[in-house]
This record gives C-alpha cells, structure tokens and sequence, in this order.
C-alpha cells in the first residue's frame, strides 16, 4: 500500500507508522519538491511511503509524518487475494473543489467499507493548479475522508492539463509504466478484472509532444497482449479500461464523443475490441450514461430479451457526475445505442462478482442515494477474438 501526503515546508523525512493493534511497525520513504507551475512558483513537498509485508484481507491503523508533525489515525484494509474475494469499487469522474455533490455520500458508504477501491476517472478540483495549486491543496483535504481509507485510484483528464499535467503527475501515486516512466497509463488487477487506465489527453494536447501518445499505444498493445496469454486471461477473465473522454456520448456539448468520427474511436476502438475488452468506463460528460453493447456505431446486443449476456461488443459507461462548478451536460435526442441516461449528481457502483458476472448500480445523490440504474454483464467467454459483432 502505498500512502502519499503533502507538507508545504521540507522535513526530510517520511514515514508510516502502522500495525493491527498499535503502531508497532514503521516504514520510510520518499520526499521529492514540487514546484507548480503558476506565478508564485509555489514549492510542495510530496510525500510517498510503501508499506510491505502485509496480510491479505487484514485491517491495519496508520498515520504519517515525521518528528515535526503527524497526520490524524487512519485505517486501512490490504488487498485480499484469495479466489472467493468479491471487489467493490465506486468509479466516478468530474469532482470539483466546489459543487463536489456526491462526495458526502461517498465519504459515509466508504467509512462503512462498503467499497474496496475508489476509481476516480479524471477532472479533479476543478482546477488543481488554479490560485498557484490551492485550489489542488484544498481538493486533496476534501477527499481525504476517502482516500485515507481506501485505494483512490486515478486517471487523468483534461481539467488537469496545464503545465504538462504536473499537478496529476506530483500529487498521485499511480503504478508506473510505459516508456516515458510516467503514470499517465497503468494496469492493475483486482479479483477476476485486469484492469488498464489510460490517458485520452494524449490525442489533444500535442503541444507536450506526439511521442506521449505513442508510447501510450505501445504499451497499450503490449499489455493488451500480456492480459490475453491463456494463463492470464483465465485468472482473470474481465478485461476492464477506464480513461476520461469517452468514445461514444449523446450530450449536446459538441465533444469529441458528440461526432460520428471521434479521436478516441479512431485510435483505439478497433484495437480494444480485437483485444476483448470486455467493458470501457469512461467520464468527461457530465452525465450517466449506459451504452447498448456497441462497436463501430453498431449495436450487438447479446439477445434481445438479454443484451449483456454474451454480447458481441464490448459495454461502455460514462460516470461524470460526482458534481463540480460546470453542473450538468445538456442532452440531445437519444440515439439509438443508449440503454439509459440520467443527469442527475451521482456514482457507479461495480462488483466484480466472479468470472463470469459484473454487477452495477447507479447511485442518485439527488434523489437521496436512490439506485436509478443496475444491471449485470454476463459472459461465459472471454479474451481476444472473442466478439461477434461485424
């Protein structure tokens, strides 16, 4: 587990207490200065410890620091690896320092482990580099009651773009891959679901150079490939994407996903669908959406009585209502390939049940924490080549 904080003086020093029943353990780690891209040119001092040598599944308390000052107590829970191990995720993208909706509701459902990890899919605080990365200071607070507690995995989006996404890159840890040693792009496993988060940020801002996207593409099918060898692929059959602009969308905000040709589709329907990626989360719109089961603008639903079981396509959902200072995305007249959309303030909820079911809801912060939406995705057939849809 990795656990990461920000002091804005330096101490050199970093460091974990931790333990089951008292703080017997410590671990040391990292300080490295940020200086933000602004006009102040302001100086943080991020923080990174690894703690090793855990337990599966077993509860431990923490807090962080030095001899100049430490955190309030937390908690967390390592991660279980045994097969019977159902992980519940809350995945949501489009928070902002003000007008973060959701993130009372989120914070209460986390603090009863209601959940295992958080997967936040880009734009956060809306800005963190805005008034010289306080607004990113005050955000990373908000979330606390959340992110001290359980995995807070990102990916990023385009509200995080200025200064070559520099506020992204310091302030999170994410697994680091690809050949620029960036964590703009990663893959993670959880219980049956190989899971990759990526940046669709590279096929817009091109001032910071094409090479970011094709590294990206590189690692993509190299990972892809990886997650598809037979040994692989039967660990763990549900092959998951998640990134912030999606490729399909029925707002009426003229974004990429708005056209018949988007960059997104362009650069990586065809070479997810070959690859079997069962299902794609997506943000940006400020929105839920759920898609029929779709590939090159045509739907390929399982059957008609049961279009996610078995489908030829891979299932998309876009989750970008958590709440920011942006409010709702308008509609326009719903094509032919949504199932369902809301624009109400809200989270997906995903389990990933077992080998063969995923299981979602849409929770509604407007409506009282209502589910407005759930369904199952079934496939009793996974990896590349798998898809019927032609």
């Amino acid at each position: 587990m990795v656990v990461t904080w920000v002091t804005l003086s330096q101490t050199n020093s970093s460091l974990v207490e931790y333990g089951i029943r008292s703080l017997e353990n410590a671990a040391k780690g990292s300080e490295t200065m940020f200086q933000d891209g602004g006009s102040e040119h302001r100086k943080l001092y991020i923080h990174r410890v690894t703690v090793t040598g855990l337990k599966p599944g077993q509860k431990y308390m923490y807090h962080c620091g030095s001899q100049y000052g430490w955190s309030s107590l937390f908690t967390f829970t390592a991660m279980r690896t045994d097969p019977a191990w159902i992980p519940r995720v809350a995945v949501y993208g489009d928070m902002g320092n003000e007008n973060p909706q959701s993130l009372a509701r989120l914070q209460q459902e986390t603090q009863k482990r209601m959940y295992d990890a958080i997967f936040h899919i880009g734009d956060f605080a809306y800005d963190m580099d805005s008034d010289n990365a306080r607004v990113g200071d005050e955000f990373m607070r908000q979330i606390e009651s959340v992110a001290a507690y359980i995995p807070y995995m990102v990916t990023v989006g385009n509200h995080e773009s200025p200064y070559n996404f520099s506020n992204y890159r310091n302030r999170f840890s994410m697994p680091r891959a690809g050949g620029d040693g960036e964590s703009l792009f990663y893959s993670l496993k959880l219980g049956k679901a190989h899971i990759i988060g990526f940046s669709t940020e590279v096929y817009f801002y091109f001032n910071y150079g094409f090479h970011m996207a094709l590294n990206q593409y590189r690692w993509l099918e190299r990972e892809l490939q990886e997650a598809n060898k037979p040994e692989n692929r039967a660990e763990r059959p549900w092959l998951i994407t998640m990134a912030h602009r999606p490729m399909y969308c029925s707002t009426n905000d003229y974004d990429d996903c708005t056209f018949s040709i988007s960059r997104i589709r362009t650069a990586l329907e065809g070479l997810f669908y070959k690859s079997g990626v069962d299902l794609m989360l997506w943000a940006h719109e400020h929105i839920y959406e759920r898609l029929w089961p779709i590939y090159n603008m045509k739907v390929c639903n399982g059957s008609n009585a049961y279009p996610y079981t078995n489908p030829g396509a891979p299932v998309h959902i876009i989750t970008g209502s958590a709440g920011c200072k942006e409010k709702h995305d308008p509609f326009k007249p719903p094509p032919y390939w949504s199932a369902f959309r809301s624009s109400d303030y809200g989270y997906t909820r995903m389990t990933i049940t077992n080998a063969t079911h995923l299981y979602f809801e849409q929770v509604s912060d407007d409506q009282g924490g209502a589910v407005i939406d759930k369904f199952h995705v079934i496939k009793h057939k996974h990896g590349a080549g798998s898809f019927t849809c032609s």
